[in-house]
């Protein structure tokens, strides 16, 4: 049986993206999992992930959550350094 930590480890995201997506369309890690897995795939996924990164960017500053705006910027970061296209304004 698969766990959780393994099917991550199988994810083409990290955990701080899945969890992200998790927060952002408020599903369980693993349905997030699953979504990450399948946007990343598609032809306009990346943009999408960094559209759900950037809201939840947003929401942490409309809550005044300086320490979780600053770890969502370092996971969009990562993103974009590690999927290697050019961001969407």
């Amino acid at each position: 049986m698969l766990t959780l930590r393994d099917c991550i480890d199988l994810c083409d995201l990290t955990e701080d993206e899945i969890l992200a997506i998790a927060e952002h369309e408020h599903i369980p890690e693993i349905i997030a999992m699953e979504y990450g897995q399948y946007l990343i795939h598609c032809d306009d996924g990346e943009p999408c992930i960094r559209a759900i990164i950037r809201d939840d960017i947003r929401h942490a500053e409309q809550r005044g959550e300086p320490e979780r705006v600053v770890r969502l910027k370092l996971v969009l970061k990562h993103f974009i350094d590690s999927h290697g296209s050019v961001p969407a304004a």
